[in-house]
């Protein structure tokens, strides 16, 4: 027995689920005090590095969730497709939790839409299963690219590919490394893309995830 049962189907609810819980989570993390002892990047960074306002974040990440609702790696090794689709989610060189899904429409399409329908259609999961397992896969990805390194928070205790290791994928420096996300590093080790880093204390407050030994 779940809550939506007698309300809405499964297969809807597994469609608009996602969404909602995105926005839920992240929204939060937006709405969360400074907290700059936690910080991967300072607020000046943030307003400095990025090439795109918050406003635009916002409204690219509902319009690629509109193609979701309607209907991986390759995006780095084919220049054409880096330069004039996954470019766009590279924008942010300092993510926050809102620009998790801020892509391309197409690539919305493709590795999000596609990638999870083939999941769900492969591994046999119930439409009841799938609610969960792309909620739960929302949430990782949003954590991913929060920029809060906070104490205790599972998802950095548990996973490799965690808050710090995204974030030398989003540095300029670390464009063609780390891409495994949102579970499993292991495709960086097997495929040569894993870059080794280590998380320091910044002098102002805050940490940074610095390329090089693990």
């Amino acid at each position: 027995m779940v809550f939506w049962e007698g309300w809405i189907s499964d297969e809807l609810m597994g469609t608009f689920s996602p969404i909602v819980v995105y926005w839920l989570y992240a929204g939060t993390y937006q709405l969360l005090p400074p907290l700059d002892q936690y910080r991967l990047h300072t607020r000046k960074e943030e307003e400095q590095k990025n090439s795109v306002p918050l406003s635009s974040v916002i409204k690219g990440v509902l319009l690629q969730q509109l193609v979701q609702a309607t209907v991986a790696g390759l995006m780095f090794l084919n220049k054409f497709l880096y330069r004039h689709i996954h470019s766009q989610h590279h924008r942010l060189v300092v993510p926050y939790a809102i620009g998790a899904l801020y892509n391309h429409p197409l690539e919305g399409l493709l590795l999000d839409t596609f990638g999870g329908a083939i999941s769900f259609l492969i591994s046999g999961m119930t439409a009841r299963t799938a609610v969960f397992f792309f909620s739960f896969a929302v949430i990782k990805t949003v954590d991913d690219h929060c920029g809060l390194w906070l104490p205790g928070n599972i998802f950095h205790i548990i996973f490799q590919n965690n808050t710090a290791y995204h974030d030398i994928h989003h540095q300029l420096q670390g464009t063609k490394y780390n891409y495994s996300q949102p579970f499993f590093s292991i495709w960086d080790r097997l495929l040569g893309t894993y870059m080794p880093f280590s998380l320091v204390n910044r002098k102002e407050g805050g940490f940074e995830a610095r390329i090089g030994k693990d």
